[in-house]
């Protein structure tokens, strides 16, 4: 169930994760209200890599407080922004 790396970046950017790049492309979650928050993940630049395994795309769930489903359907689109800002709050997250 992997998923393509350029769709994932541009998914967890449209839901309000800003990136920075280094040694890795990073992405960190600010709220609605522009408050940080400790949800966070990155990704590789490798160039040969053009897609997210299922291993990695669990560990990226973690990295963001959610459940690998959960991060699937923030990726996919059927998880709101808000939606996502509701998780983390009923986990006191925020």
């Amino acid at each position: 169930m992997q998923r393509d790396k350029r769709q994932v970046e541009a998914s967890l950017e449209a839901k309000g994760f800003d990136r920075s790049e280094g040694d890795h492309s990073y992405f960190y979650y600010r709220t609605l209200e522009v408050k940080k928050t400790t949800a966070r993940t990155k990704t590789s630049h490798t160039p040969k890599m053009k897609s997210i395994g299922d291993d990695l795309l669990g560990k990226m769930a973690r990295q963001c407080h959610l459940t690998k489903p959960q991060f699937l359907n923030l990726v996919d689109c059927p998880l709101s922004r808000l939606g996502y800002e509701e998780l983390l709050a009923g986990q006191n997250l925020l």
